[in-house]
């Protein structure tokens, strides 16, 4: 069970509610990066979790988003329809490809919301291109490795393939239909959290975005970690949220489809971002 929790981690139901956006490729940083948008306005960037895809992660918040601002959702590199490349794989180098996208898109600032490994890489986007960050929103977000429950890293060190839900390896193949590929997004996300480094109190306090730390109170992350952000950050805010990881933005393997939380989550992430 420690196992399914770890690569959950890294990652309802796929509604059929998601509003028509467009598909897009940009070369990017060697990568044919896929990306999203939705809605018009002052943009939003989403980054999903680890193991996951734009509507795996996101499916149910992003008609709720889109309502008042222009959503670009992207899929990271070996996730999805961006392939993997032979190159770093790094939270760092997804958050030079966030950047170098919005270059891309001739967009100087946004606000970034990222989930679960997500939430890492913006953390990076914001210590490593502050001046492209307007606001920021690490939602279950991991910066330390004393952030996990007991028992995560050593059922991270023996999980497999077979240990992934079943909810993200479907729609993986479904936009995807790879095998190898997805097996090598396994293995690179994998790998990249049984070696990830904690990112550093000083780095972390160069972050003066205003920001909205999200966590579910059951989450993989623990909530005391998302405080201990929180609190460490210039300019926070902190929303503890009932239910597991994910259920409060409808992640897919949340196991209540049907609840308003992302509802709640949208309001919240309307409140912080309007002004």
């Amino acid at each position: 069970m420690v196992a399914v929790a770890a690569f959950s981690f890294m990652s309802i139901f796929i509604t059929n509610k998601l509003m028509q956006g467009t598909g897009n490729y940009a070369p990017i940083n060697g990568l044919n990066l896929y990306y999203e948008v939705y809605g018009t306005g002052m943009p939003l960037v989403l980054v999903h979790g680890g193991g996951s895809t734009i509507n795996t992660s996101f499916a149910n918040i992003i008609p709720l988003l889109a309502n008042h601002r222009q959503v670009i959702a992207l899929e990271t590199q070996s996730h999805g329809r961006t392939f993997d490349i032979d190159r770093e794989f790094t939270f760092e180098q997804d958050a030079d490809d966030m950047a170098e996208l919005l270059n891309h898109l001739q967009i100087a600032r946004a606000d970034f919301m990222g989930f679960s490994n997500g939430g890492t890489v913006c953390l990076q986007m914001a210590i490593r291109h502050p001046q492209m960050v307007n606001k920021l929103i690490p939602a279950s977000a991991c910066y330390s490795r004393a952030g996990m429950p007991a028992g995560f890293w050593e059922g991270m060190q023996h999980a497999t393939l077979d240990n992934m839900p079943q909810p993200l390896k479907d729609p993986y193949l479904q936009v995807n239909p790879n095998p190898e590929g997805l097996l090598a997004m396994f293995n690179r996300d994998k790998n990249r959290m049984l070696t990830f480094k904690d990112i550093s109190d000083e780095d972390l306090k160069t972050i003066t975005a205003p920001t909205l730390v999200i966590n579910a109170y059951n989450d993989i992350i623990l909530p005391e970690h998302a405080l201990a952000l929180a609190r460490m950050l210039p300019n926070a805010q902190l929303a503890i949220l009932p239910g597991g990881h994910g259920d409060y933005i409808g992640e897919i393997c949340t196991p209540t489809p049907q609840s308003k939380l992302p509802a709640i989550t949208a309001g919240l992430i309307d409140e912080f971002l309007k002004d």
